[in-house]
């Protein structure tokens, strides 16, 4: 199986051929944000290192797209918009509510948690099978919901 790093340089040519020009530009911001990790660690990223990069920009232009929306920035909102998508092509397939919410009971079983402060235990148990495929803060709420139960 191929490297995500090959699979998003192969688009990033793809991009170059086809004039995307937006895409392009997300595209060498993931390859610049892959980049500066292996040069700052001296090492070569796996695809989990690199879904943990692509992840950290998702939650990055998130935070933006809130920000925008709450200043009224509906152009920037678009921009950030239009990133997410692309950074969303090269995540693993994203789970859907009802998988969520299951993994989320099945974990707070597991962990034996029954409370508030057990959140961390059960956090620690979806974090590994959720990172990549969910939004992490979306996770926690459910989590909190549930441990209010």
């Amino acid at each position: 199986m191929a490297l995500l790093t090959d699979r998003i340089k192969d688009d990033m040519k793809a991009a170059m051929k086809g004039g995307d020009k937006a895409r392009l530009g997300v595209i060498r911001l993931i390859l610049a944000a892959i980049k500066q990790v292996e040069v700052d660690e001296r090492i070569q990223l796996d695809d989990d290192r690199t879904i943990l990069v692509l992840d950290k920009m998702l939650k990055q232009r998130r935070e933006s797209i809130r920000q925008f929306a709450d200043a009224g920035r509906t152009d920037l909102v678009d921009i950030e918009e239009a990133e997410v998508l692309v950074i969303q092509d090269f995540m693993p397939q994203a789970l859907s509510e009802d998988e969520i919410d299951a993994l989320v009971k099945a974990a707070v079983t597991e962990s034996g948690a029954t409370s508030i402060k057990d959140m961390g235990k059960v956090m620690a148990l979806l974090k590994a099978q959720m990172q990549g495929r969910a939004d992490m803060s979306v996770v926690s709420v459910k989590i909190k919901a549930a441990l209010a139960e």
